[in-house]
C-alpha cells in the first residue's frame, strides 16, 4: 500500500484491492475475530482500506483499519471499522473517524458511516461528533446554523442534528430551533487540550480515488 499520512509515531497506509486483493480479503476474517455484527464479505473491490500503523525503530505495527467505498451514492465515508483489542481505548476508534472526515473534505463531499450504526459504533461517532461541534461552538463567536456546522466539519445535517438533541443542545424557542451550549456542557464533553486522534491536513498526502488517473 501507500504512505498517506505521517504524524509523530502514527502512519497511516490506503491498499487497493485492486492491487493487493489478498491482503484486504484477509482482512475480513481478521474483523470478524472482534466484531460479532461483521459478515464475512470477500467482494473487497469497490473499496479501499486504510490501515493504521504505529511506528517504532522496529517499524510499523497495525493498530487497526477501516473501509471506505471507492464511490458511494449514500455519501458513506467509512464501511467497516476495526481497532485491534490490545490498541482500544487509546483513541485510535477516533483517528480513524476523524481521518475518514478528512477524506470527504478533500472530496469535498459531505461524509456519514455506513448503515445501520451498531450500537458500540454510534456511542464512539456520537463522542466525536459532539466533541468537534463543541469545539467550533467554544470558539465561534455569534450564531451559526446547522448547515455552516456542516460546511465547517463536512458531517451531514441529520447527524448534526441528531448529535445535538442527544446531548440537549439544541431548543425549540420563538418558533424555530436554537443551538445552546453551557458550560456545565463545555465541561463533560470538552477539553482545551488536544485530542491525540486531531488530523493535521497538512501532513495528508492524498488524491480523490475519483480524480486519479488509471494506472
Amino acid at each position: 500500500g501507500d504512505e498517506i499520512y505521517r504524524q509523530d509515531t502514527i502512519s497511516i497506509f490506503e491498499v487497493d484491492p485492486t492491487y493487493q486483493r489478498i491482503y484486504c480479503e484477509n482482512l475480513c476474517p481478521l474483523a470478524k475475530l472482534f466484531l460479532d455484527p461483521k459478515t464475512l464479505y470477500y467482494d473487497v473491490e469497490p473499496f479501499l482500506f486504510y490501515i493504521i500503523c504505529e511506528v517504532d525503530a522496529d517499524g510499523n505495527h497495525m493498530v487497526g483499519y477501516f473501509s471506505k467505498e471507492k464511490h458511494s451514492s449514500e455519501e458513506y465515508n467509512l464501511a467497516c471499522i476495526l481497532t485491534l483489542p490490545c490498541y482500544q481505548r487509546k483513541g485510535y476508534g477516533k483517528l480513524m473517524i476523524a481521518f475518514s472526515y478528512e477524506l470527504s473534505r478533500r472530496e469535498s463531499k459531505m461524509g456519514t458511516p455506513e448503515r445501520p450504526i451498531s450500537d458500540l459504533g454510534l456511542v464512539s461517532y456520537r463522542s466525536y461528533w459532539v466533541y468537534a461541534l463543541l469545539e467550533i461552538l467554544h470558539q465561534h463567536r455569534g450564531s451559526l446554523s446547522v448547515q455552516e456546522l456542516s460546511e465547517r466539519t463536512a458531517f451531514r445535517t441529520d447527524d448534526i442534528v441528531k448529535t445535538l438533541q442527544a446531548f440537549n443542545l439544541i431548543r425549540y424557542f420563538g418558533g424555530q430551533h436554537s443551538i445552546l451550549v453551557t458550560p456545565k456542557t463545555l465541561e463533560q464533553h470538552y477539553t482545551n487540550a488536544k485530542p491525540n486522534w486531531i488530523i493535521d491536513s497538512t501532513k495528508l498526502r492524498w488524491t480523490p480515488y475519483h480524480e486519479r488517473p488509471k494506472r
